[in-house]
Formats: C-alpha cells, structure tokens, sequence
C-alpha cells in the first residue's frame, strides 16, 4: 500500500465524497417516505420542495461518484504526479460539499446559478484528472 501513501488526500477525498452519499441516502428516503413517495420514486419537480431538492442533490452526487472515482483511480494507477490528483479530488470533494449546501439550501435559480457554476468546477476537476491519466499513459 506504500505506492498509494503519496495518494493520501485523493483518497480521503474518494471516501469523504461516497460517505455523503452514505449520509444522504437514508435521510433523502425517510423525507420521501415523509411525503408518501414509493421507494425509488421521485418527488414532484418543484425546486421550492426541499424534499425534492434533497432527492436531486443525493441524485447528482450518484451520478458523478463513479466517474470520479474512476478518474481518480486511473490517475493514480497510471502515475500521475500525486500533488494534481490530491489536489483535483480535493477540490472535487469540496465542490460536491458546496454543490450539495447550496442545493439543499435553494440558492439561486434552479438553473445556471450558484449550484451549477459549483457542478462544473468538479467537472472539469474530473476532466482534468481523465486526460492527465490518458496522457500518462501514453
């Protein structure tokens, strides 16, 4: 495990990122369950509906932890320099904690405001780390 020790921050990140998801899941489901929404389902798409913003939020962080993890992983299997991959994960990691205050709270517009501007500097964290990999690699 020595070759992974310089990954320390990415890897913290990685975990930290997947125990919010950890957290949000049961807290998402019990407010759906609060609103007589099925297991699984979706609460009505109204944006002033915490519920429904919790719901996307938690939705979001799923959608992005598996190419994140992905992007980490093949960053530091192909050797990039460990300060770039600590840190992008770090920075994708506080963007998702941001992503996730400002979505629960309602700031901004439901479109192109805060959320999204804080979405896609993780994104592009995740870009980053996906071409250093692919370029290392060749």
């Amino acid at each position: 495990m020595e070759q992974f020790a310089p990954y320390g921050h990415a890897l913290v990140s990685m975990a930290g990122v997947a125990l919010i998801g950890l957290l949000m899941n049961p807290i998402s489901a019990l407010r759906k369950m609060g609103q007589g929404v099925a297991p699984g389902g979706t609460p009505e798409q109204a944006y002033d509906d915490g519920t429904y913003r919790l719901n996307r939020a938690y939705l979001n962080l799923t959608e992005m932890m598996g190419l994140f993890v992905g992007c980490v992983l093949a960053a530091m299997l192909a050797g990039v320099a460990p300060f770039w991959v600590n840190w992008l994960a770090s920075i994708f990691f506080v963007s998702r904690i941001l992503v996730a205050i400002v979505h629960l709270a309602g700031i901004g517009p439901m479109n192109f405001g805060p959320r999204t501007m804080i979405f896609v500097v993780g994104w592009a964290c995740c870009v980053a780390l996906a071409v250093m990999a692919i370029l290392a690699v060749f």
